[in-house]
């Protein structure tokens, strides 16, 4: 839902095929398509895995991947720093080592794709400031390699209560911001709204159903002089929609959280709507982005 958001704000998907292409990973398709829920029209984005069994991946050989691939500077680093963090909050919640961790969901081809294109959006459109707003929790449970786990899943959890993450409560019956997509937005975000002028916003929708639109916002903009910044920045505020729509700066997502038609144990506030949400969410120009469908948040980006 976040890489959703970004490409209907204007990144093209033409990018992000060739970006990812350099990770020498092939068996996958992705699929952009405009969708509308409740009156309000975005883009589905989705990976659809067409390898089958793939190799089990932990965190040296997902390293290697990213060491490896003809990245854009401080892509491979920043999206090492968010498989690095999931992977730590994953390792404390199963008392392993962090090599120990092999990443399941986490290591499939759509979090990779998740992570990896987030990152590329993010410096291709010179989004340099990303801003989020509260994360919604959730309630319920998902289904995961593990089980049946409560929501937010342990990993969501720690990962937000590490930062101080603020949230809101949501009875969704359903899991809001996955670990993705909370690995996302931990590690890159500043949890507040900064002030900007918006250029342009971006629907992220999830697949699930609710009562209420199931996408995250994003809105791309400069930095305004209320800001107090020396440089021109753009920032971009996504949010997710639901029984209260934020209007601060920040990123969900997965979502996110997000649905992809590929199972997942959980929904990711990433590029798309997963099982894990997710989601999921700036040239200085800052992006606001929300996972659950239920807030929205923003990213900065100098220009």
């Amino acid at each position: 839902m976040l890489l959703g958001a970004l490409l209907d704000a204007g990144y093209s998907l033409e990018s992000l095929r060739a970006g990812l292409a350099t990770l020498g990973i092939d068996g996958y398709d992705l699929v952009q398509r405009s969708v509308q829920q409740h009156g309000i029209t975005g883009t589905l984005f989705d990976v659809i895995d067409r390898a089958g069994e793939r190799p089990v991946r932990n965190l040296p050989l997902i390293r290697s991947i990213l060491e490896h691939a003809k990245l854009p500077d401080g892509v491979a680093q920043k999206s090492l720093q968010v498989f690095t963090r999931l992977g730590e909050a994953e390792a404390r919640i199963h008392g392993m080592g962090l090599d120990e961790v092999h990443f399941h969901e986490v290591g499939a081809i759509d979090t990779l794709v998740d992570i990896v294109g987030f990152c590329l959006a993010l410096d291709e459109m010179g989004i340099e400031e990303l801003y989020a707003s509260p994360l919604p929790l959730g309630s319920g449970t998902v289904r995961t390699e593990h089980g049946l786990l409560p929501v937010p899943a342990p990993a969501t959890l720690a990962l937000i209560a590490e930062v101080g993450v603020p949230t809101v409560p949501l009875d969704s019956g359903s899991e809001m911001v996955t670990p993705t997509g909370a690995a996302l937005l931990t590690t890159l975000a500043t949890f507040e709204r900064p002030a900007m002028r918006i250029q342009s916003v971006g629907y992220g929708f999830g697949s699930k159903e609710f009562p209420w639109a199931n996408m995250v916002r994003v809105w791309v903009g400069e930095a305004s002089p209320a800001s107090g910044r020396r440089v021109p920045q753009a920032m971009q505020h996504t949010d997710h929609t639901g029984p209260h729509d934020h209007a601060h700066p920040h990123v969900h997502p997965h979502a996110h959280p997000h649905e992809h038609p590929h199972e997942h144990p959980h929904e990711h506030p990433h590029g798309h709507d997963h099982p894990h949400a997710t989601g999921h969410e700036h040239p200085h120009s800052h992006a606001h982005e929300d996972e659950s469908g239920t807030g929205e948040g923003s990213v900065g980006k100098h220009i």
